[in-house]
């Protein structure tokens, strides 16, 4: 493209170039040869679906003229929303970020924009084109950052959701980012903002800020729940019924107590999921599937709790409650485990049996998966360090290593540092009986580790 070049002389030139009249080209392209001519001549501004029309017809690839057009008819002209809405949606579906962000930039002073620029991000985020999204979320935060708006506070719970993934450090920055705004949200809204909280703070073992969190969720669903009325189907809902959220909260706090060894609490708050006495008749198909599988819950806690609190006779009750239920055997396993090695008492016998569930799965109910994914990905870790751990107590070296080394593998990729730690200071323990291949396995995991620091903070006083 020549410096200076306009997309109306690319067109006159690409024109003259192969010999077409307007009226050949117009064909081409599939558009009215009035409406070319016209815009050819500077008569009106080009459209983004008849650019794009343009530019198949010349033969470049989609988007060849976009950079130009945002110079032309928006930084240089007068934008206009029928024109700049479009660019923002087919620049997502390229891919053209920079793009994306040039058009932001240059509007974003007229405040005039900061809606439909929002309604454009919700639509991409719908459409799970979440890195376009994110960079219009950013900008109409910025915009609004002086406001104390919902908008604002949907830009930043957009954000928090973009940014969650497998490295705890990030979810970290992105849960501390985002809770204040919590409470300008919507009132169905907050119920599932506040639910991801709890499970990203739970994943990240503060349990401080999971369990005041929870509380708040059960707080706030239950003052809905008084006030609800199931006729009512213009009131705005969450995304599930709001029993669930009070259910939930009890679940959450049940778990902090039994992670933190309140294993009496943890039954109170195990009771509470399994009481529905509460619930207002009639009650919705999804009120009852709801109710069964916390009531589910509840029962197959109950013989956790006892477990965990030492009571070994408690296990074949256990499994027997949970082997028919086979989304909820891995992290049986896994609790049996943390016993048996809390307890020193021996499973082999659990494991043979089970030896197929031993790589610990999501937890998917009949309420789909009712934990994060952060949540399923720091047990899974946890579960291969327990399994180490047992493996070890029984001197079989060769699978303590096996398990070991998948948790640290595991730990490095998602940044926790807690995990990193906890199986550095095993292999430590246990180096004398590694062989050499686990060595090697074991420094490539620290190289990872040490390259890591090197890109910020992270263990720097560790390594």
């Amino acid at each position: 493209m020549n410096p200076g070049a306009t997309i109306l002389t690319e067109i006159e030139d690409y024109i003259e170039r192969e010999n077409l009249t307007i009226s050949k080209f117009a064909e081409r392209s599939g558009m009215h040869s009035g409406t070319l001519s016209n815009i050819i001549n500077g008569n009106r501004p080009i459209a983004m679906q008849q650019l794009d029309k343009i530019t198949q017809a010349m033969g470049m690839n989609d988007g060849y003229f976009y950079d130009l057009y945002i110079e032309c008819y928006i930084i240089n002209g007068a934008a206009d929303w029928r024109r700049i809405g479009p660019l923002l949606l087919r620049c997502a579906e390229l891919n053209k970020l920079e793009a994306i962000h040039r058009v932001v930039s240059n509007i974003l002073d007229n405040l005039f924009y900061l809606p439909m620029l929002f309604d454009t991000a919700e639509e991409l985020f719908t459409q799970q084109k979440y890195t376009a999204a994110e960079i219009i979320y950013k900008s109409v935060a910025e915009g609004e950052r002086f406001q104390h708006s919902e908008r604002l506070a949907l830009c930043h719970y957009r954000l928090f959701h973009i940014a969650l993934g497998d490295n705890q450090e990030t979810n970290l920055h992105a849960a501390n980012q985002f809770q204040p705004y919590v409470e300008r949200l919507d009132e169905a809204d907050q119920l599932d903002a506040i639910k991801q909280l709890v499970d990203v703070y739970a994943s990240l073992h503060q349990w401080n800020k999971a369990e005041c969190l929870a509380e708040l969720m059960r707080q706030k669903a239950t003052i809905q729940y008084q006030y609800y009325n199931k006729k009512d189907t213009a009131q705005k809902q969450p995304s599930r019924t709001l029993i669930f959220y009070i259910l939930y909260a009890f679940l959450m706090q049940s778990l902090i107590a039994d992670e933190t060894g309140k294993f009496d609490r943890a039954m109170y708050f195990a009771s509470l999921y399994a009481d529905m006495s509460w619930v207002k008749t009639p009650y919705s198909d999804d009120e009852i599937v709801v109710m069964e599988q916390f009531k589910e819950w509840s029962v197959a806690n109950m013989y956790l709790y006892r477990l965990m609190a030492g009571d070994q006779e408690v296990i074949p009750e256990y499994i027997g409650y949970v082997e028919t239920r086979k989304n909820e055997i891995s992290h049986a396993l896994y609790r049996i485990i943390q016993a048996a090695n809390r307890y020193y008492f021996n499973v082999d016998d659990i494991l043979e049996k089970f030896s197929r569930h031993l790589s610990y799965g999501e937890q998917v109910s009949r309420l789909g998966k009712y934990k994060g994914q952060q949540v399923t990905q720091e047990r899974r870790i946890r579960f291969f360090k327990e399994l180490a751990v047992y493996h070890f107590n029984q001197e079989k070296f060769d699978l303590a290593f096996k398990y070991l080394l998948e948790s640290l593998e595991s730990s490095v990729k998602i940044c926790s540092e807690t995990n990193i730690l906890k199986c550095v200071g095993l292999f430590e323990k246990y180096r004398y009986a590694a062989l050499p291949e686990y060595v090697k396995k074991y420094t490539n995991s620290i190289s990872e580790v040490q390259k890591i620091n090197e890109e910020g903070n992270f263990l720097a006083s560790k390594y």
